[in-house]
């Protein structure tokens, strides 16, 4: 509806908004899964209402924090950006936007304590739809106007999805919140290792079309939003499957049931890669198509940087469960270690290549990043087979 210059305003609002948001969220949803399955199992609910207060009263604290730096940022927006304008705007209108998800990461929070992951996702595809309809009614007439769309859905999804989550955490055992004790260290370890991460994830996420924006201009940025439609698509079918992982297996973890866990791991990498290898040839060669199916003629420049970057989504879908992974171990760190080194060569590849091919070299920069992240992983996991898995063994 946008095309690729008005694209490229609302991914800078967007992105605009995803990065700070992230760049400064606590990440205590993770936390608190962890923590929660941890004394929900030895039936220590006295700190198991503590955590649920310490982070909730952090998350809100940070998503404050994050808006007014939006603001901030509205203000100077046109000026870093080339070939932008009108941002001012739309980016006073989403600094709403870290605020109100704070109650739906909450919310959902509860719901996987509860092992409720079917009602998480169905919260989820009412989520997206809403958004989709706010994108359908204000895109049209401009990015204001699909902002103030995306702001209003994610309103109604924060009030049902912190409204159900209220009435699951309800359904707990009632105890008074008594001090963590010696579990406060490690959880103030845990939060912060989680937040940095998350903070690189946004880095990763955003930086690439952001950076784009500003070595190249708005259009470019658009261009390469569209090319980036793989790695959004291929997420999103692999969800589902990353919510049941950390779930059920920071559950089995707490239960001392490593066996079950890396079970776990073995039959979703061994599905996805064969996934991958039967979808990803004919979606490249189809790429042409999809694009003017569903982007329209104007991305067509796009073609070369969305088949290199359908090999990125591939390995990151197969990578996919490293980020439970690491939530169930209670090992963030690993992550951290992971994504920082993703991140350094993405930053540096994104500017040059960038600057060199446009969007196409964006994308070469993105696949080089995921190559390096699976690599990276691939050694830590190899190290943590050793150290946690009963079944392991170097001839194995």
């Amino acid at each position: 509806m946008l095309g690729p210059t008005r694209a490229g305003d609302f991914s800078i609002v967007l992105g605009t908004m995803s990065f700070v948001s992230l760049l400064l969220e606590l990440t205590c949803d993770e936390a608190l899964v962890k923590f929660g399955f941890r004394y929900a199992t030895r039936g220590d609910w006295g700190r198991f209402h503590r955590t649920i207060r310490l982070a909730f009263s952090f998350e809100a604290a940070a998503a404050l924090v994050s808006g007014g730096l939006i603001v901030i940022v509205a203000f100077v927006a046109d000026s870093i950006f080339h070939g932008a304008s009108g941002l001012e705007t739309p980016l006073l209108i989403a600094a709403a936007v870290p605020l109100l998800e704070t109650a739906e990461v909450m919310g959902a929070a509860m719901l996987i304590l509860h092992g409720r992951y079917d009602v998480r996702g169905l919260l989820l595809t009412y989520s997206m739809a809403l958004r989709l309809a706010g994108l359908a009614a204000g895109a049209p007439h401009g990015v204001t106007t699909a902002i103030v769309g995306l702001v209003a859905a994610q309103a109604l999804t924060s009030v049902t999805t912190g409204t159900i989550g209220l009435v699951a955490l309800r359904r707990f055992p009632h105890a008074e919140p008594r001090p963590l004790g010696e579990d406060r260290g490690a959880l103030r370890k845990f939060v912060l290792q989680s937040s940095i991460d998350t903070g690189l994830i946004s880095l990763r996420t955003w930086f690439a079309p952001l950076t784009l924006g500003v070595v190249r201009n708005a259009a470019a940025m658009g261009l390469f939003r569209g090319a980036q439609t793989p790695q959004t698509g291929l997420a999103a079918l692999s969800a589902p499957v990353r919510m049941i992982l950390l779930t059920d297996q920071t559950r089995d973890w707490e239960q001392n049931r490593a066996d079950r866990v890396f079970a776990g791991l073995r039959s979703y990498v061994v599905a996805s890669v064969l996934a991958m290898a039967v979808l990803l040839p004919p979606l490249i060669w189809l790429t042409p198509f999809l694009i003017r199916l569903l982007l329209t003629s104007k991305y067509l420049p796009a073609v070369t940087a969305m088949r290199l970057i359908f090999g990125s989504a591939a390995i990151q879908l197969v990578f996919g469960w490293t980020k439970p992974f690491a939530v169930t171990i209670g090992r963030p760190g690993l992550r951290l270690t992971a994504h920082a080194i993703e991140t350094a060569v993405l930053l540096v590849l994104i500017v040059v290549f960038g600057k060199l091919w446009s969007v196409t070299g964006a994308a070469v920069a993105v696949v080089v990043a995921s190559a390096v992240h699976a690599v990276v992983w691939s050694i830590l996991f190899a190290r943590l087979r050793r150290e946690y898995d009963p079944a392991f063994s170097p001839s194995a």
